[in-house]
C-alpha cells in the first residue's frame, strides 16, 4: 500500500512499517504504533517525507492530534531529520530521545553541518532538506529503562550505544517487539536466501564502538524479543537466532580497520577500507546467496559501504588520538 509516494505494510495489529522512500524502495523505514486512540512514531525519516507521514495518519483514519510520542532512536538524519517538522504538525506530541541526541534536534545547526560534511551539500539538500528545530518545551530526555505509556500499551527505552553513542531502542512489552534503529544492523530483503536473512553492521560516522555494541546486543537480546523492527529495513522475526550474524559482521569491520591501523599508512586509507569492506561483503554473500551477481551486490551496498568506511576512518583517527594522549 502507498500514499503520497510512501509505501507501508502492517507489522502487527498495532503497528505499521512505513517506507520513507529515502535512496530506494525498502531502504529506510519508520514505524507508526497505535493503541487506544494514541499514536507514536519511532523514527521519522527526513523532513522531505513528513507530508507523506501526515497524509498516512489521515488515510489510516487518525488525526495528527492523536500523536502522543515522536521517538527517534538516534539523531542521524535518515532516522530523525523530520522530527522537528513532524512535531510542528502534531500539537499534542512530545519528542523524546537520548540525552546526547536531543540537543541536536532542538538546535540542528551542527547536525546539519555535519551531515553536509559527510554527504556533500547537493546530496544533503536533495535527500534531507533543511532541518526544522524542535520546540524545546515539547521535548523530553529519555533515561535507560524509562517507561513510556501509549494508550494501554507499555514501551520502554533502552540505551544501546555502539552504532552511535546516543542510540536507543524501544521495546513494546505487549508484542515483544524491539524497535532497533541501527542497533540490529542492516537487513535488506533482496539479500534473503531461502528464508535466511543476511545482516551487516552499519558503522556510519561518527561514533562506532564495537565493545559498546556487543554489550548493547546483550542487553537487547536479554529482553527476548519476538521481533526486531529495523530502520534498514523492516521487521525481522527470530532475532536471537540471527544475532550472531551481526556480531560477526561487527568483528569483521573492526578487524579490517585494525589491520589498516597496524599498517601505519594513513594515505588513501578510507578508500582501502571501502574496498576491503566490499570484498568482505562479496565473500560473505557468495556463501549465503550464490545466485547474486557481483554487480547487483555492489549496487545494493555501495552507499552503505562508503558510509561504513567513513565511520571506520573516524574510529581509527580517534583511537590514534587516545594513544597519543596516553603516551604524552
Amino acid at each position: 500500500m502507498a500514499t503520497n509516494g510512501l509505501a507501508y505494510e502492517v507489522t502487527d495489529a498495532h503497528s505499521w512499517c512505513i517506507d520513507t522512500g529515502l535512496n530506494r524502495p525498502r531502504h529506510t523505514a519508520c514505524y507508526l504504533l497505535h493503541d487506544d486512540g494514541e499514536l507514536a512514531f519511532i523514527d521519522t525519516g527526513t523532513r522531505n517525507n513528513v507530508a507523506g507521514l501526515v497524509q498516512l495518519i489521515q488515510q489510516l483514519g487518525f488525526s495528527t492530534d492523536q500523536v502522543r510520542w515522536i521517538l527517534p532512536t538516534h539523531v542521524h538524519l535518515d532516522h530523525a531529520g523530520g522530527a522537528g517538522a513532524l512535531l510542528s504538525h502534531c500539537k499534542n506530541a512530545t519528542l523524546a530521545t537520548h540525552a546526547r541526541g536531543l540537543p541536536h534536534l532542538i538546535d540542528p545547526s551542527r547536525l546539519q553541518q555535519g551531515a553536509i560534511a559527510v554527504y556533500g551539500r547537493e546530496t544533503f539538500e536533495h535527500a534531507f532538506g533543511s532541518l526544522i528545530p524542535a520546540a524545546e518545551n515539547r521535548c523530553h530526555v529519555l533515561e535507560d529503562g524509562e517507561p513510556l505509556a501509549l494508550g494501554k500499551r507499555h514501551l520502554s527505552f533502552i540505551d544501546t550505544p555502539g552504532h552511535a553513542n546516543h542510540h536507543g531502542c524501544f521495546f513494546d512489552y505487549e508484542s515483544a517487539s524491539l524497535y532497533t534503529g541501527d542497533s540490529f544492523g542492516l537487513h535488506y530483503r533482496e539479500l534473503d536466501y531461502q528464508g535466511v536473512p543476511w545482516l551487516m553492521a552499519t558503522t556510519t560516522p561518527v561514533a562506532f564502538n564495537p565493545e559498546s555494541w556487543m554489550k548493547s546486543l546483550d542487553k537487547m537480546m536479554a529482553m527476548q524479543p519476538n521481533l526486531v523492527c529495523l530502520t534498514h529495513f523492516g521487521p525481522l522475526q527470530q532475532p536471537i537466532k540471527w544475532q550472531q550474524q551481526l556480531r560477526d559482521s561487527i568483528h569483521r569491520h573492526a578487524d579490517i580497520a585494525l589491520a589498516e591501523e597496524r599498517s601505519g599508512d594513513t594515505e588513501g586509507r578510507m578508500q582501502r577500507l571501502a574496498r576491503a569492506l566490499m570484498e568482505d561483503a562479496l565473500s560473505q554473500l557468495r556463501q549465503h546467496h550464490p545466485g547474486l551477481s557481483r554487480a547487483s551486490i555492489e549496487q545494493l551496498l555501495a552507499d552503505d559501504i562508503k558510509l561504513n568506511s567513513q565511520g571506520l576512518e573516524i574510529w581509527l583517527i580517534r583511537r590514534a588520538k587516545k594513544t597519543a594522549a596516553k603516551s604524552g
